[in-house]
């Protein structure tokens, strides 16, 4: 086995915390083990926070041994023993993992480590001239059956030809990478057989309806939608009436002097008039509570109502390029992505605190 390091001092951070979603999720891991055995806690909370930041750093190691009341070693040697810990840093927008073990070697793999190095850097762990891309060789990623494959941090990318894998690349490098659909990148379904079928065939999923038939149904709750309340047979809902609002074609703009009291200035470049900006609404008569949204506080959630943002609606409805609008406004370097607003914003619009807690084993806090 290679000797593992750290990273050369002047590329290591001074200091690291968890930011305060991780720094909940990390004392509520720690709970799970008995009392004496806390420090059993010590890979997923490195894991944790390689996902932050995207490598283990020393100043990490230091905190995780600290939480843990750990001898500072120990944490050392777990994060120099797993190679599944980055010790320094990595692609920015994507560290590729490529499987070189017999199935994927026979598959392929020899070829797709050629990309990488054409396409990357020559050789694994050193980053493109940006830094935003980075590769490695690994063992098996278990998608035998889909050889050869790659991994890009929690996604395997399957039946793969130097060529997707170029197309895949140059999306990551574009930061477009949440575009390419993870798992088989051919025609089967998952682990299925490239051939089709060859079993059970007598359940297998009823082809979908003809299009004809999809867009009279479509038509049908259109026009169903648009029936005042006392024909629908309902009061429409919150979440409806938010839909209704972000689809129309005229969003609201929000008044100069509403934007001049914006507490936090937009950083520079960030023009209010940008085409990404998330569409806005009329403040309607409920208005949903942002601060449960890991990462939003009383200022923030300020600064979201005057760009016209009330709702969990309207946060799950962003798309990466108004994600990063918003992300570039509130100077939060990349923060929305990292705690996931969107998800959360689902989860609450669709039901509450209590889906939250379902979705992510925890109350919002």
């Amino acid at each position: 086995m290679s000797v593992r390091r750290l990273a050369d001092e002047s590329v290591q951070p001074l200091a690291f915390s968890f930011n305060r979603a991780n720094q909940v999720w990390a004392e509520q891991t720690i709970q799970k083990y008995p009392e004496g055995r806390q420090q059993s806690a010590v890979i997923p909370l490195l894991m944790r926070a390689q996902e932050q930041d995207g490598w283990v750093t020393r100043a990490a190691i230091e905190y995780v041994a600290k939480m843990l009341d750990m001898p500072l070693i120990r944490v050392l040697e777990v994060a120099t023993f797993y190679t599944q810990f980055q010790l320094k840093p990595v692609g920015t927008r994507a560290h590729i993992q490529v499987c070189g073990t017999t199935p994927c070697m026979l598959r392929g793999a020899e070829e797709l480590k050629k990309v990488c190095q054409h396409k990357i850097n020559h050789e694994p762990f050193e980053t493109n001239a940006d830094g935003t891309l980075s590769w490695e060789e690994v063992e098996c990623l278990g998608a035998c059956v889909n050889a050869p494959m790659v991994m890009i941090f929690k996604d395997t990318y399957e039946d793969l030809t130097p060529e997707r894998l170029e197309e895949i690349i140059d999306a990551f490098e574009a930061g477009r990478g949440d575009e390419i659909k993870p798992g088989p990148q051919i025609d089967r379904m998952l682990s299925a057989p490239v051939s089709g079928l060859t079993t059970l065939k007598d359940i297998a999923p009823k082809p979908a309806a003809p299009e004809g038939k999809r867009k009279a149904a479509k038509g049908a709750a259109a026009a169903n939608a648009d029936l005042p309340p006392s024909k629908a047979g309902r009061p429409k809902t919150h979440a409806e009436e938010t839909s209704e609002a972000l689809k129309s074609p005229s969003p609201v703009k929000v008044s100069k002097s509403a934007e001049s009291k914006t507490s936090t200035a937009p950083a520079p470049g960030v023009s209010l008039d940008d085409k990404n900006r998330p569409a806005a609404i009329e403040k309607p008569a409920v208005v949903d509570d942002l601060k449960l949204i890991s990462g939003v506080g009383p200022k923030i959630e300020g600064i979201l109502h005057e760009l016209g943002i009330y709702t969990y609606a309207q946060v799950a409805a962003w798309k990466k390029a108004e994600r990063q609008w918003v992300d570039g406004y509130v100077k939060f370097h990349g923060r929305i992505e990292r705690e996931d607003w969107v998800k959360q914003a689902k989860a609450l619009a669709k039901g509450g605190v209590a889906e939250y807690e379902k979705v992510f084993g925890k109350k919002p806090v």
